[in-house]
């Protein structure tokens, strides 16, 4: 199974330490190696971002910092597991390496799971 692991965190106004950078090298490099890490990325500051909202037929663009925001994406991963008990795990050893925030884990559809196809066949049911 393939899970999304979205890192949020408050967002800092300074770069990674070279230290930090090297933890982080360390474990990506560590589960690129053993399969579990497919791939991952870091966000910018916000003050480089927008964010593109649609709502009543109407698009809004608000150009960055999110200074309302408490917490930012701070960054992405791909994860395989194979059960949702060993993502979690693995986000926990992730959370451990970067200190503070949380890790929104979601399973990725994948064609042919089961687990998908039995979900959509539920909504499919519902909507009837």
């Amino acid at each position: 199974m393939r899970f999304l692991s979205i890192y949020k965190t408050v967002e800092r106004n300074s770069p990674p330490t070279p230290e930090e950078m090297a933890t982080m090298g360390r474990l990506i490099e560590e589960g690129m190696k053993a399969g579990w890490l497919l791939g991952t990325e870091g966000c910018l500051p916000s003050e480089l971002g927008a964010r593109v909202r649609r709502s009543d037929g109407k698009v809004t663009v608000t150009d960055g910092p999110f200074t309302e925001s408490k917490e930012m994406v701070g960054g992405f991963a791909i994860l395989q597991a194979k059960s949702k008990e060993e993502a979690i795990e693995l986000a926990k050893n992730f959370l451990s390496v970067v200190g503070q925030g949380e890790c929104e884990l979601r399973q990725l559809y994948e064609a042919g799971d089961a687990t998908c196809a039995s979900n959509t066949e539920h909504e499919v049911a519902l909507s009837a």
